[in-house]
């Protein structure tokens, strides 16, 4: 018998045996497991001191000390029944411990073992510290991202850790599994996050030879260089978010909105911009966020307002579409994306003796 719980999901029946660490491998685990795999979790005595109620869900979590023959033996008996191995440490720390892709594929060909790091398993800044405001400074995302005349802001560490990471490390395992079953054999997935950064910002390098982008800060279309697509303060000090790009939008925006003559058409130059910019930021300082959204919400006018994490679950069509979940009192994102038959899940971590049989052949 197996201590993992029968799950129902589009990767039911997967085994993924993941080494614990944080941010954007945990990520990536928590969305397999969402998605209906057997997650187990291999943790260092002590735990590694970023618990996380949501981001941490789905797994049967075991303690080991992976620096131990025993532990080491131990690995090797769960990597032989696994699909997927998910790791974060520093290149070069799993082949030292006996279990990188060479051991494991000795005792299980099929397996697909995954590697996430921040600046890759191999060049010069390999074996180097790094974090998110890191990765995405060397890939041109950073310096994209702030006021024309103040630092380049880091997107907290969507972009880089998740974005380019978690994101590029599930989509590469699913397709290495997919590949399996034509191959029959598994492979290392190296899910750098320079990479997958670079990767997002393949929409600008592209648009960058048209003339019609502006890399540089506070001059980006989509960076809230124009009026029509930045943030704004109300009269209660709470912000609403304006995205009508297209002319049609803008005029809903104009419209709806009341806004004086001087905004009737979207300005060409920066000048013209910078002034109209100074109208509709007098225009939305009459109003509350509030009343705002009575206005505008729910119109062509691409408009939104600035919610606060605790305020989202409550948005009418948040709520509508359950997008967060409370579950013991901690609010949870619902598992994305959803399937029409197969439905993924959220379901709680157990603990278990390391020792237990946790997979049955």
């Amino acid at each position: 018998m197996s201590t993992m719980e029968t799950t129902s999901g589009p990767l039911a029946g997967l085994r993924v045996l993941e080494f614990a660490g944080i941010g954007p491998g945990p990520h990536c685990a928590m969305q397999l497991a969402d998605m209906g795999a057997e997650v187990l979790r291999i943790e260092r005595p002590g735990g590694n001191g970023w618990p996380n109620p949501v981001v941490d869900r789905g797994r049967t979590c075991i303690t080991l000390d992976i620096r131990s023959e025993a532990g080491r033996q131990r690995c090797l008996e769960l990597a032989r029944r696994a699909d997927v191995l998910i790791e974060g440490f520093r290149p070069g720390v799993m082949e030292r411990l006996g279990l990188g892709p060479e051991e494991l594929a000795a005792v299980n060909p099929r397996l697909v073992y995954g590697r996430m790091t921040g600046w890759g398993q191999a060049g010069p800044l390999a074996q180097t510290a790094g974090h998110d405001i890191n990765y995405i400074a060397l890939t041109g995302a950073l310096a994209a991202i702030g006021p024309a005349q103040g630092e380049a802001v880091p997107p907290l560490n969507l972009v880089g850790d998740f974005g380019g990471g978690s994101m590029f490390l599930t989509v590469g395992i699913l397709a290495a599994l997919l590949e399996r079953e034509r191959s029959g054999k598994g492979q290392v997935v190296d899910a750098a996050i320079v990479d997958g950064t670079a990767s997002l910002m393949s929409f600008f390098s592209g648009l960058l030879p048209t003339g019609r982008m502006d890399m540089r800060q506070g001059r980006n279309l989509l960076g809230g260089a124009t009026p029509w697509y930045r943030c704004y303060r109300c009269a209660d000090g709470r912000q609403i978010a304006v995205g009508a790009l297209e002319p049609a939008f803008y005029q809903e925006l104009v419209q709806r909105s009341g806004a004086a003559e001087a905004l009737q058409a979207q300005a060409l130059t920066s000048r013209e911009q910078d002034i109209q910019t100074g109208h509709w930021e007098q225009l939305f300082a009459q109003r509350s966020r509030d009343e705002w959204c009575e206005l505008l919400e729910g119109s062509d006018a691409c408009f939104a307002p600035v919610l606060e994490l605790e305020e989202s679950a409550d948005h009418p069509h948040m709520a509508a579409r359950q997008t967060w979940q409370k579950v013991d009192g901690v609010l949870h994102s619902a598992p994305a994306p959803r399937f029409s038959r197969s439905a993924s899940a959220i379901r709680p971590s157990v603990r278990v003796d390391p020792q237990a049989d946790i997979w049955s052949d």
